[in-house]
Parts: structure tokens; C-alpha cells; sequence
């Protein structure tokens, strides 16, 4: 008996400790919390911890009835806070819960000296009550939306007619309109839950000690015919058996890449035939050398043209198959100008444009567009965006401007227009701008459409003015023909960006579709800079209504969560277009963006549109030169191999850090969920259903299986047999969604991280969805080298 009362007695000791320092924590952190303007409610519970742990060390009962009041009016402010959402009410409610069910466990509430059976019942009925609540929450989550398509949109719809076989997927985006639909329908939302993998195919490509952080596979495969091809992230090429997934061939440009380099990757790959190719195919003759040819971008700034059927190099093309894209280039280098996107290629030209290393240096190459002849690569025309006269072909020495804003994501073509839609970033580095002059503010950031055969502008659309955060334009526009509400049809063009904004486009001439009105924005720039006036909203998106408040700060706990509130309030932010700051500036939309590279999946018959927003906070912070942090670099700098940390921005007065919004313990400040799936009806830009995506099995210590929603790289296809695909997630896997209700029908676990775009075809009369499985390596995914494909079982 004396053993089990010392038992006992130890058991009060550490609950009563436990409870001290807790409320002590809370006390201290909420103080400091209400003097910087925050929730004054941490203050209340350090004092109701603190005295909950000197009745318990008085033995008194009373604790539980002054824990039960505490552990009520804790669910009911959570509920105020946040509503009824799981995830929000978690970090509020689990330490609080768990304390209070562990003191109505006997061996607390029978070591107490005075009893009262009413207070320990109390406290159950409190534990009774946050238990409802968060069940209720489980099943009323108030960040989903949960509508259905009207029947005329749920039911097929006649299918607009197409040059392209329906079995076929002959550019990154199925269309060079970026649409990244298909009209198959064996696969569909009846039979999705049973597709089985068909084949698998390893390229042997796999991240070395030379390569940089930014390793990433973000291929779409394309698929002409019989056969796939795709890059790899050292940009090897291979042709693939389309029913099989068995190598016909491979093409290795030996890639010699550098920690130096920001990036390593390939997105795709570009295809082009000849009308005799064309002809040649419907006799069944064997076409000409290089009448059907792959167009294959590469890191190092080449571009190599290889016959589609053997992998040949072209020999008419450049210099026997290989074309030098840093010729007149500033600041030419290996890995500083990164084509890492498929180029756009007409019946006459290829429109090449690329990358180069953010936030570095002022001497940086050019983002310079580029038209080349199809079949010989000549030069035919060149756009500078930030040139004097766009136009300008340099002569002899004579250079592109350098720094001129770049196009680094896919661009979109309309044939019936001739006109190519360009996505344009900012000049580098991108997060101080007072160095920027007039010439290299006109084409930034935002959508250029230029002729593709003459390469002159035809319409610019800036979405933000005077980037300092850098919302580039970072995905590949979608090209539709939508009827309005009266009817009328009309061609836009979708431009989904950073920011969370859609624009909405007459891409006949760039006016707007969907209304985006100039709204004042908050001033106050860094020294030496200055900050645009407005900015563009557009009236279609995904940007919250309000801005953020410390009730959308999370944590894992009430302690990180107190850190992240704390840390909210130390951060200049007073909505989007926050300026950049030595403070540090709260960045929301994130940098990452709430779109990104994979663009959005366009159902032109039902004219409907699938999309995977994100909401991840980066912090900014502008570092002043001084000891450590010089303005021109030394003999042995390199660049940064990334997009986040430290970013030294040469040759102007500030380095910069960009990082997540993150706690001390590594998790994201902002609540949960940080990615969705959605649907928009295309004729009334109404949102039908928004769904978290995503769970933290791959990111938690341990597998969980919660749908949080998570960050993603990569983007949906969609299908006429009503079907979504996505990976992208920074879980690993493949998922299927009812394009109707968003329905999740069908997921498949990967060997590595899918941040790729995925795309389907059919082959020998059997439809396949393919995916690369290769990860990212800043993203944190796991990394690999699998091309996966996935079919239903053949029928017994």
C-alpha cells in the first residue's frame, strides 16, 4: 500500500508540474503575444494552468470543476476562432483535451484529499462536449465545397472536332492550346477504382553529387502513334513501346550539371512532322529522315532535333542536330540559361524561350524569345522583353539585353491566330526593384502573345506591376472557346497565376473577359525602391476574401501555435503586396504560388475546368550589404542551385532569405489545408467543389493517412469519361477524381514523389494513365526514376 500511495504521490507531482510549466509557458507567451496585438486568450489559460496545478497540489477536486470550465470555454473560442474545421480546432483543443481526460483517470482523481463526485463529472461532460464538436468538424469542414455539375454538364457532351486521334497525346499539354484534356472515355468514373499497373519503366536517371538541390522530374510524357517519348532530368531522351513500355531507343545529351545550377529538369519534349510525314503515314510509307522529328531542350542552353523513329540526330538542323542557344547571349554559361520547358512548334517555326537563375546577380543572361526555322533551326526572329526594340536580331558582337525578363513555363499556340501566349517572369534578381528601368518593367510579369511566324507583338497583359515578390506568370496558359451567359462564343484565354488570380482573356487582343479591377495595394518599400499603386484582381479566383489574422496561425499544439502567433505579429504583412522588408514581410500567396507550373486541366466540350490551388506563406527578409553579405561576388561564388534560403541578389543593395512560413518545429504557421482539388463552371466562373488534397504520410514521422491537404507541383488532366488525374502532392501518390462531384475514386500509392503532370492515351484499343514518379528533391519528395503506366485488368 505504501508503494502504490508513492505511486500515487508521483503521479500528482509530475501532473502538477506538468500543469506549472505549462501554464507558466502560456503566461509568458501570451504576454508577449497581447503586446504585440494578438489573442489576449493564452494569458487566460497560463493563469488557469497555474491554478489547476496549486489545487492539484492541494489535492483539491475544485481542479477539475475549474479545468472543466477552462476545457468548455476553450472548445467554444476555438469554435469562435475557427468554425468547424478539424484541423484549425486541433492544435487548440489536443493538449487541453488530453490533460483534462488524464485527470479524471482513478490514479489522479482518487490521490486527490477532497472529493466532490460533481466536479469530476463536470469534467466529462466537457470532455463529453469538445469530443461532439470535433467530430462534427470531421464531417463539416468549412473550407470544402461541395457542389455538383448541373446535368447538362454531367452528361457527355458532344465532342468538338479535332485533327489529333483521340488515342493520342502529342504535346505537353494533349494540345498546344494547354488544354490537358482528352476525350477518351474507357477509363471513366464507373470502372476508374479498378485500373491496375500495366507496366513500369526505370530510365537509370538518378541524382549525383554534382547535381544541384533543384533535381527534379517533372516530365509529361507525349504520345504520337505507337510510341511515347520523354526526358529525363539530365534530359536524356527515350522512345517507349506505348503498349508495352519497352525502349525502341534513347538519346543521352550528357549533361554536365553543377551545384551551380538552379535547376535540373525537363518537362518535355516537343514534336514535329512534315505534310509529306503526314501523307506518308496514310500510305503506310516509310517517311523521310527527320520528317518526323523530337525537339529536345537541354540545361546546358541546346536544343537538339532527333528523328522520331530511330533517334538520329537531324542533320539539316543546326550543327548536324544541335543547336546552340547562347549564341549573342550575355553572360553566357553552362546551366545560367535553362530551357526547361518543350518549346511551341507551328508548321514553320519553333518558339523557344528559357530560364534563368533567380535572385543571384544582375548579370544574368537574357530572357530573350526566340523563333527558329522548323526544319533547318536558322534564326528568324527574336523578342527581348527587355530591350529598347524587342525586335532587335544582334548583329556580329552584339548581345541580348541582359536580365530582360525570361519565360521559363510552357507557352500555349493558336494555330487560327497564328499568335503564340507566352507566360513572362521578371527581371532577375526579382525582390528589390529599384534598379529596374522603364523598358524592363513594360513586358514583365504577365502574358505575351506575339505572331509566331514574325515574332511582333500582337497584345501584353500585366498581372502584377512592379513584381518585388516574384509572382511570375508560372504556368501554361489553356486556350477555350466558351459560351457567355448570353450565349456567345468566345475565345479566351485562361492565365492562372501566383497570386491566386485567374485572368480571363480575349486572346484575340488581351482585353478582359472577366473583369480584374486596379485595387490599392500597401506601400512602404524597402530604401531606394518603390511599390506600384495597384494591383490587378481579377474577379475569378482562388486568393482569400480576407487577409490573414493570428486565428489562421497553426501548429502541432497550443505552443507552437502561440510560436507561430507570436512570429505572425513580428512580420510586416498587411495583405497581399506586402512589400519586401529588413523586418521580414509575410508573403501570402507564397512564392511558391497558389498556382504553379502544372496550369489548370480545361474540358472544352463541357466546358468545365479542374485546377489544384495552394496556400503556403514564405517569409521574405531583405539582408543590407555589409561584412558577409558583399554586393559583387568573389572569384569562387556560384549560384544558389535554389529557389529558397539564402538568395544573394549581386549588384544590388539587398541579399534576400525566402523561406515557408514555418514553426520551430518545421511544421507551416499557416492552418491547414495548404492544397485543394476544385472545379470551375466555365460559363458562370462559378467554383462547383473544392476538396482538400493530400495527406502527411511522407511528410510526418510516422505514415499518417490525415487529409490535410497538401503542396503540390504539377498539375490535373481531366477526361470525357469523367475522370480527373493528379499526383503533384507531396504524398506519393496518383489519385482519380469524379470531375462532376470531386469524388476522390481511385488513388495508387508510388515509389517516389509524382510532382509531374500526368496524361493518358490509348494504345492497341486500350486506354493508359502514365505518370512519372521521380520526386523533387527541394520539394523533399522521394526521389526515383519510374515511368509508371496504369490500365484496367482485360476483360475474362
Amino acid at each position: 500500500m505504501e508503494e502504490k500511495g508513492w505511486g500515487s504521490r508521483l503521479l500528482i507531482i509530475i501532473t502538477v508540474l506538468f500543469a506549472a510549466l505549462s501554464g507558466l509557458y502560456l503566461l509568458i507567451g501570451g504576454i508577449w503575444l497581447l503586446t504585440l496585438h494578438g489573442s489576449g486568450y493564452y494569458i487566460i489559460a497560463g493563469l488557469v494552468m497555474l491554478l489547476t496545478a496549486w489545487l492539484l497540489y492541494r489535492r483539491r477536486t475544485s481542479a477539475l470543476l475549474l479545468y472543466a470550465v477552462f476545457l468548455l470555454g476553450t472548445t467554444f473560442w476555438g469554435l469562435w476562432e475557427v468554425g468547424s474545421d478539424f484541423w484549425a480546432l486541433t492544435p487548440r483543443l489536443d493538449v487541453v483535451f488530453f490533460f483534462g481526460l488524464w485527470l479524471t483517470l482513478p490514479f489522479i482523481y482518487h490521490a486527490l484529499v477532497v472529493r466532490g463526485g460533481g466536479a469530476r463529472v463536470a469534467l466529462l461532460a466537457s470532455l463529453l462536449v469538445t469530443v461532439v464538436v470535433l467530430v462534427y468538424s470531421v464531417f463539416n469542414d468549412p473550407q470544402e465545397i461541395n457542389g455538383t455539375l448541373s446535368a447538362d454538364q454531367t452528361a457527355a457532351a458532344a465532342k468538338a472536332a479535332s485533327a489529333i486521334p483521340d488515342g493520342d497525346w502529342p504535346a505537353y499539354g494533349r494540345t498546344q492550346e494547354g488544354t490537358r484534356y482528352s476525350p477518351l472515355t474507357q477509363i471513366n468514373d464507373k470502372n476508374v477504382g479498378q485500373l491496375k499497373e500495366a507496366w513500369t519503366f526505370r530510365t537509370g536517371d538518378l541524382k549525383t553529387a554534382s547535381d544541384p538541390l533543384e533535381f527534379t522530374s517533372e516530365v509529361t510524357p507525349i504520345k504520337i502513334r505507337d510510341t511515347l517519348y520523354l526526358c529525363t532530368s539530365h534530359q536524356k531522351l527515350f522512345a517507349l513501346d506505348a503498349a508495352t513500355g519497352k525502349e525502341k531507343w534513347t538519346f543521352d545529351p550528357k549533361l554536365k550539371s553543377d551545384p551551380s545550377f538552379q535547376h535540373v529538369t525537363c518537362r518535355g519534349v516537343s514534336y514535329h512532322e512534315t505534310p509529306a510525314a503526314a501523307q506518308s503515314n496514310a500510305q503506310a510509307a516509310a517517311p523521310a529522315l527527320c520528317s518526323r522529328r523530337i525537339l529536345l531542350p537541354v540545361n546546358d542552353g541546346n536544343l537538339y532535333a532527333l528523328d522520331a523513329q530511330t533517334g538520329a540526330l537531324c542533320p539539316g538542323f543546326g550543327d548536324n542536330g544541335k543547336l546552340n542557344l547562347q549564341n549573342n547571349m550575355p553572360n553566357a554559361k553552362a546551366g545560367a540559361y535553362e530551357p526547361t520547358s518543350p518549346p511551341v512548334v507551328t508548321d514553320k517555326v519553333i518558339v523557344v524561350a528559357g530560364a534563368v537563375t533567380d535572385n543571384y546577380s544582375t548579370r544574368e543572361p537574357s530572357g530573350v524569345i526566340r523563333g527558329f526555322d522548323v526544319d533547318s533551326g536558322k534564326l528568324l526572329w527574336a523578342f527581348d522583353p527587355g530591350s529598347k526594340d524587342p525586335n532587335l536580331l544582334p548583329e556580329g558582337p552584339q548581345l541580348y539585353t541582359a536580365n530582360s525578363p525570361n519565360s521559363w513555363a510552357p507557352a500555349a499556340y493558336d494555330a487560327q491566330l497564328d499568335l503564340v501566349y507566352l507566360p513572362i517572369g521578371v527581371e532577375t534578381p526579382d525582390i528589390w526593384g529599384g534598379n529596374r528601368t522603364p523598358d524592363m518593367e513594360r513586358y514583365a510579369s504577365g502574358m505575351l502573345a506575339l505572331n509566331a511566324t514574325t515574332g511582333k507583338l500582337a497584345w501584353f497583359y500585366q498581372t502584377v506591376h512592379h513584381d518585388l515578390w516574384d509572382m511570375d506568370v508560372p504556368a501554361q496558359p489553356t486556350l477555350a472557346d466558351i459560351n457567355d451567359e448570353n450565349g456567345n462564343k468566345v475565345p479566351v484565354i485562361y492565365v492562372p497565376a501566383k497570386t491566386g488570380n485567374i485572368f480571363v482573356l480575349d486572346r484575340r487582343n488581351g482585353q478582359l473577359v472577366v473583369p480584374a479591377p486596379e485595387t490599392a495595394v500597401p506601400q512602404g518599400a524597402a530604401k531606394g525602391d518603390h511599390v506600384a499603386s495597384t494591383q490587378p484582381y481579377s474577379d475569378l479566383t482562388f486568393r482569400p476574401k480576407q487577409n490573414m489574422t493570428d486565428k489562421d496561425m497553426w501548429g502541432a499544439t497550443m505552443y507552437d501555435q502561440l510560436v507561430c502567433r507570436v512570429i505572425f505579429h513580428r512580420l510586416r504583412y498587411e495583405g497581399p503586396f506586402t512589400p519586401p522588408s529588413e523586418q521580414g514581410t509575410l508573403v501570402f500567396p507564397g512564392n511558391l504560388g497558389m498556382f504553379e507550373w502544372g496550369g489548370i486541366s480545361v474540358d472544352t466540350d463541357r466546358q468545365v475546368a479542374v485546377m489544384n490551388p495552394m496556400a503556403l506563406p514564405f517569409v521574405s527578409k531583405l539582408i543590407p550589404r555589409g561584412p558577409g553579405n558583399p554586393i559583387e561576388p568573389d572569384a569562387n561564388a556560384k549560384g544558389s542551385g535554389t529557389e529558397t534560403g539564402v538568395q544573394p541578389q549581386y549588384g544590388i543593395p539587398y541579399g534576400v532569405t525566402l523561406n515557408p512560413f514555418l514553426s520551430p518545429l518545421g511544421l507551416p504557421c499557416k492552418q491547414p489545408a495548404w492544397g485543394y482539388m476544385a472545379a470551375l463552371d466555365l460559363k458562370t466562373n462559378e467554383v462547383v467543389w473544392k476538396k482538400r488534397i493530400g495527406t502527411v504520410r511522407d511528410s510526418s514521422p510516422l505514415p499518417l493517412p490525415f487529409k490535410m491537404g497538401m503542396p503540390m507541383l504539377g498539375g490535373p488532366i481531366s477526361t470525357a469519361g469523367n475522370v480527373a488525374f493528379i499526383a503533384a502532392t507531396a504524398d506519393n501518390y496518383l489519385r482519380a477524381y469524379n470531375v462532376a462531384n470531386g469524388d476522390m475514386l481511385w488513388q495508387q500509392r508510388l515509389p517516389a514523389g509524382g510532382q509531374a503532370t500526368p496524361m493518358t492515351y490509348e494504345a492497341n484499343g486500350k486506354q493508359y494513365v502514365v505518370i512519372s514518379a521521380g520526386g523533387h528533391g527541394s520539394f523533399g519528395t522521394k526521389l526515383g526514376d519510374y515511368i509508371i503506366a496504369y490500365a484496367l485488368p482485360d476483360a475474362k
